[in-house]
């Protein structure tokens, strides 16, 4: 059976680049890879969350994605908006199953 794409490709039109932290450079500069790049649904909402510590930390924004971005992967490092203009750290990511167990969309929350 197909399930609905709750995020179909026809609503994530701006480009976005995730990235994340693989190691330390000769320079002591982090060194990044690219975990993935295309295009999700982006949408800026402040909302204020308690982390682990009891700290208030606020979310600025939210990133969809149709399916799964990364197959077995944690989500983590900081996603790189419309090029470089805007540029978030990945606070949370949460993938939403189909009743077959197959991955319907991804949900980063960035800060």
């Amino acid at each position: 059976m197909k399930w609905p794409e709750l995020v179909p490709d026809s609503v994530c039109t701006i480009p976005v680049r995730i990235q994340f932290e693989v190691g330390i450079n000769e320079d002591g500069s982090p060194k990044k890879a690219v975990l993935f790049e295309g295009n999700c649904n982006y949408s800026e909402k402040s909302k204020q969350v308690l982390d682990q510590e009891r700290r208030l930390v606020q979310l600025q924004a939210t990133a969809l994605f149709n399916g799964d971005i990364a197959p077995g992967l944690d989500i983590s490092g900081e996603a790189v908006i419309n090029g470089g203009t805007v540029i978030r750290r990945i606070y949370s990511s949460s993938r939403a199953r189909n009743p077959d167990g197959t991955v319907n969309f991804t949900k980063l929350e960035l800060m």
